[in-house]
């Protein structure tokens, strides 16, 4: 026996519709919940796949160099919707749990394809969110499997679900807004209450992380999982020197930037691209867990050593390989667009010093509008290409 809301309770009653009775709820309500509830999904959605096609993209996608701070937006955006579907999503099942276990389950084809988009997309929704924060929070042992794949395919399955709820649903919603809400009992509780302190609870758990991702709300953000300020250099960092088993290659004395282009190859140590024109721009580094922070970023332009080994920037893509062994991220692929931008750097130092082993010493890639997995960090070679998404 439990308590649960001032009523006892036995274990095996609590998958009964009457087992949380309340007054609240209302087919209006619900419509309400799930609007709101939609409208989160959907930014998470198209932002989610502004960040996927940038990452993995496909032959038709075109991604600007600029605003330098447009992914750094989108992909704020996507953690904080996603966060604020949290509360949100647990109103909408609480809304609608007593319709989980109607009798009879199925009572026309229609119903039965209601009531599977309905599974489908409660278990893709949980999912989803379930995951996001896990990633989030850097937890990666809590998740068996590849976060990135595993949330964009997800996301579809539950994008497909949530099209089929609404082409079922959309009748009833319409009906139920164009009708005022059933009397409530007097239990001190209003459907505006509810409705005003879910919409408080986005807005609260909104404020308390995006910090991460806007600098001047940090002192109000205790739940960001990064603090914009945190780590060497004042950025932070995700991914070691120690942690990639980089460390003795990037000190090594005898490192070498190889420059593959159309015309020729060269190899430039340390002491070599130093002696090139130095450039400084403030870019921010945007992760996909939601933070970003900026920083004065000074090094030779890529354009520039594309222009070194022959190549025109405006007509070749570049690959850029780190000193990594191995890792999903070792390689990236910088578009025409990128490399022809004058804010595209090959960086050498942050905020006027050299860089920390950390943040990619001997060199590292900082480009414009790009997720900080595709900033490669102690670069080695660079492979001119021609083609590559030109505009």
């Amino acid at each position: 026996m439990v308590r649960v809301f001032g009523k006892d309770l036995r274990l095996a009653n609590l998958a009964q519709p009457q087992a949380f009775n309340s007054s609240l709820r209302s087919k209006r309500l619900t419509s309400q919940l799930g609007i709101l509830l939609g409208i989160a999904f959907a930014v998470c959605f198209v932002t989610g796949l502004i960040s996927h096609f940038i990452q993995h993209p496909p032959g038709w996608f075109w991604w600007p160099s600029r605003p330098a701070n447009l992914y750094r937006v989108t992909q704020g955006l996507h953690v904080m919707t996603g966060l604020a579907c949290v509360p949100l999503l647990g109103a909408k099942l609480w809304s609608v749990y007593p319709l989980l276990f109607e009798r009879p389950p199925l009572r026309s084809i229609i119903h039965a394809v209601e009531r599977a988009s309905i599974a489908v997309l409660v278990a893709a929704a949980l999912f989803q969110v379930v995951g996001g924060v896990l990633n989030i929070a850097r937890w990666y042992d809590a998740l068996p499997y590849f976060f990135t794949a595993g949330h964009y395919w997800v996301a579809w399955l539950a994008v497909g679900a949530l099209v089929v709820h609404i082409g079922v649903k959309l009748p009833a919603v319409r009906n139920a807004l164009s009708r005022p809400n059933p009397t409530e009992s007097g239990d001190g509780l209003t459907r505006r209450w509810l409705l005003t302190t879910v919409g408080a609870a986005a807005g609260v758990i909104t404020l308390a992380t995006a910090g991460q991702t806007l600098p001047p709300l940090a002192r109000v953000s205790p739940l960001a999982p990064r603090r914009p300020t945190a780590g060497p250099q004042g950025l932070p960092v995700n991914k070691t020197a120690a942690g990639a088993n980089v460390r003795d290659r990037a000190l090594d004395p005898a490192y070498r930037l190889i420059v593959a282009g159309p015309g020729r190859e060269v190899a430039l140590s340390l002491g070599d691209l130093s002696a090139l024109p130095q450039h400084t721009v403030v870019l921010p580094i945007a992760c996909v867990e939601g933070w970003s922070a900026s920083g004065a970023w000074s090094g030779v332009r890529l354009r520039d050593l594309a222009e070194l080994v022959g190549a025109d920037p405006a007509l070749v893509s570049a690959e850029i390989e780190s000193l990594e062994r191995g890792g999903r991220y070792r390689r990236s692929t910088v578009p025409s667009t990128h490399v022809r931008d004058s804010w595209t750097l090959i960086a050498l130092g942050l905020n006027g010093a050299p860089l920390h082993l950390d943040h990619g010493y001997p060199a590292r890639l900082v480009a414009p509008n790009r997720p900080g997995v595709l900033q490669t960090k102690w670069v080695s070679r660079i492979s001119l290409r021609k083609g590559g998404q030109q505009s």
